[in-house]
């Protein structure tokens, strides 16, 4: 079995996409942005419309690195909105939530990036699929 459906899904375009994580342990975003100014921010949404939007309330731990590849930099620990820093050199972050860290009622997270592109990673998925059979990885 190939490793997207056995380990991963992927939403190569993911910015301001609501990311359900009611079939997984957790999701990846990778941004990149050439110049390294990215802001991105983070929401947890209610896919039933139960609970309200709301900004996605725990401490990330960021990563910062070479959009061509290269050394991982732990950055310091943000809220809700992670800011790159206009860094031109490690143009590219990585960050992880997991499903048990959104608030209770919520089951989806969004990142929206103000440039560049995001991609999201959905991993420790609960049932695992050929490609072809994977559930939406839009929809909760």
């Amino acid at each position: 079995m190939n490793a997207i459906g056995r380990l991963f899904n992927v939403v190569q375009n993911a910015s301001g996409v609501a990311i359900p994580l009611t079939r997984s342990g957790g999701v990846t975003f990778v941004t990149f942005e050439e110049d390294g100014s990215t802001i991105a921010t983070f929401t947890e949404l209610d896919s039933r419309g139960v609970e309200t939007e709301q900004a996605l309330d725990v401490n990330f731990e960021p990563h910062k690195g070479p959009g061509i590849g290269g050394t991982w930099t732990a950055m310091a620990e943000q809220d809700s909105t992670v800011d790159l820093g206009d860094d031109a050199t490690n143009d590219s972050m990585v960050l992880s939530v997991n499903a048990e860290q959104l608030s209770t009622g919520y089951d989806q997270v969004e990142c929206t990036v103000d440039g560049g592109v995001v991609t999201a990673i959905i991993h420790d998925l609960t049932v695992q699929r050929d490609p072809a059979n994977l559930a939406s990885s839009i929809v909760a």
